[in-house]
């Protein structure tokens, strides 16, 4: 086991002793002081922390340049946490995750919207994107987002490394308790899963010179290719889901260092034509698209 990896495999086994602790005080008196019981919670703090550190030391080791590639949509996108703002992106380093960046569809064009629904009528994005709800309501389908069904392209020429779509797609966490409870709950249980749970429905490239492009949220059922697979920069290979720990409909980007993201470090990349959009900011992407 590489050490990279054992920080965050510490982590998941802690917070699990720790779930299991209070499940079991439910029913059992502790045979020791119930102050015992928060002692994995702390071990997996500071198992956490390590890691983190852990990975920004690696990380300045193996300092990479960004990476130019195409965008992975195409139409009028806005990015939500961006490695412009701040790094690491997501606010941990872990899954390869320390320059990815989420970006949302804030609304489709009615051409767009009718290519989109070619064929799956009723089982696409809707024109506007939903406004965050504080109470009510507490959770909306996926088909009320706008970014779910649309297409995702290869950023570049590559080989498939990881396709899987067998996720189901939920319902969206964009309102307060929503929230609450995709961060207090579903998200703390999913890291325990591991990342094929945080990710969900994913898809991993190997663009070549030890990069590699993942694509996560994918919607079930959507994937235009499998692993082995050659495609070429701009062909279609799946659709915008709302799988894995995912409060809506969005696409998660990412370039790394390995196909494993127990192993990943990540890379920044750069979208031709487009940068690396700030947070707040929108942006149209026009993409190469290949036939496919």
């Amino acid at each position: 086991m590489s050490a990279r990896r054992l920080p965050a495999l510490l982590t998941r086994v802690f917070l699990l002793a720790f779930f299991a602790l209070v499940v079991t005080g439910l029913f059992v008196a502790y045979p020791f002081p119930s102050w015992l019981v928060f002692l994995p919670l702390v071990l997996a703090w500071v198992a956490g922390i390590a890691g983190g550190r852990l990975a920004s030391r690696d990380l300045k080791a193996a300092r990479r340049e960004a990476v130019e590639v195409l965008p992975p949509v195409t139409g009028r996108w806005s990015a939500i946490n961006s490695p412009a703002d701040r790094v690491p992106s997501h606010g941990v380093h872990t899954y390869g995750q320390t320059y990815a960046i989420d970006i949302v569809a804030e609304k489709q064009e009615k051409k767009e919207r009718q290519e989109r629904q070619e064929g799956q009528a009723g089982q696409e994005g809707t024109a506007e994107r939903p406004a965050f709800a504080w109470l009510w309501p507490l959770a909306r389908r996926p088909e009320a987002f706008p970014a779910f069904g649309a297409p995702l392209f290869a950023v570049a020429d590559a080989k498939v490394v990881t396709a899987d779509d067998t996720q189901r797609d939920h319902l969206s966490r964009n309102s307060l308790p929503g929230l609450a409870y995709l961060l207090l709950a579903e998200g703390e249980l999913r890291g325990l899963a591991g990342a094929h749970r945080v990710f969900g429905n994913r898809v991993v490239l190997d663009l070549g010179d030890g990069t590699y492009a993942a694509y996560a949220h994918v919607r079930r059922g959507s994937l235009q290719v499998r692993a082995g697979d050659t495609v070429r920069a701009g062909q279609r290979i799946a659709r915008c889901g709302n799988s894995g720990n995912s409060t809506e409909p969005h696409v998660h980007f990412q370039l790394m260092d390995h196909p494993d993201l127990d192993r990943a470090r990540g890379i920044p990349f750069r979208w031709r034509g487009v940068g690396v959009p700030a947070n707040g900011e929108a942006f149209t992407a026009q993409g190469a698209v290949s036939p496919g």
